[in-house]
């Protein structure tokens, strides 16, 4: 059964985890079906909380007997329970069909009957199963990276400010009052709660 055939309003929902990533791929998927694109709702989230706020206004415009495409089952939810949970919000509380365009057999609209139900929730459960597992074995690898970088001196996040090699010069002239403080930071070219760290250090270094 070809999607999109004698239903209500059609709409696309197309999540990326983060606003690095592209959402082109799902977003062509979706606007092949024929869905304009003010019926596309697209978050573009941090993927650490749940919190996504054109997937709750879609929530709240989707009625009975409406279509929703997405391009993958782990689009509605971060692992199992959340996947399962949404699927039975917008099937069973919203009587919304879904077509999951990566998995032709999810198809709420195909096979209405007891079995075809069945059949569905089946895979269903099976697919975001192991839509949790490849995301925890991501992560797990990712870690594993990240702990043999730091073990080769490796290391992450933004790279420290040093001060300046005048540095002990520009501070005794500060010192004596011959140097503003603003001065000194555009000198240094230090934000002030990291000139004050390489102060204490530096001061640190001179007691030795």
């Amino acid at each position: 059964m070809e999607c999109g055939m004698g239903y209500g309003m059609e709409y696309g929902y197309v999540r990326v985890s983060s606003k690095e990533q592209n959402e082109d791929r799902q977003l062509l998927s979706i606007s092949e079906k024929g869905i304009p694109q003010e019926r596309i709702y697209i978050d573009k989230q941090s993927g650490k909380d749940f919190n996504r706020p054109k997937y709750e206004a879609l929530l709240k415009t989707l009625k009975d007997g409406d279509l929703l495409y997405i391009v993958s089952i782990d689009r509605l939810g971060r692992n199992y329970k959340e996947i399962q949970e949404q699927w039975r919000v917008l099937t069973k509380e919203k009587g919304v069909d879904i077509c999951v365009l990566d998995m032709p057999l999810l198809d709420t609209r195909l096979n209405k009957d007891l079995m075809g139900t069945f059949i569905a929730d089946l895979v269903l459960q099976i697919l975001s199963f192991f839509a949790e597992h490849e995301r925890h074995y991501i992560r797990k690898r990712q870690a594993e990276g990240i702990a043999a970088a730091r073990a080769k001196g490796i290391r992450f996040g933004r790279p420290i400010k040093t001060p300046p090699e005048n540095f002990n010069i520009l501070i005794r002239q500060w010192e004596r009052g011959e140097l503003e403080f603003r001065d000194l930071l555009a000198e240094t070219e230090l934000k002030e709660a990291t000139f004050y760290r390489r102060l204490r250090e530096y001061r640190e270094k001179r007691r030795r």
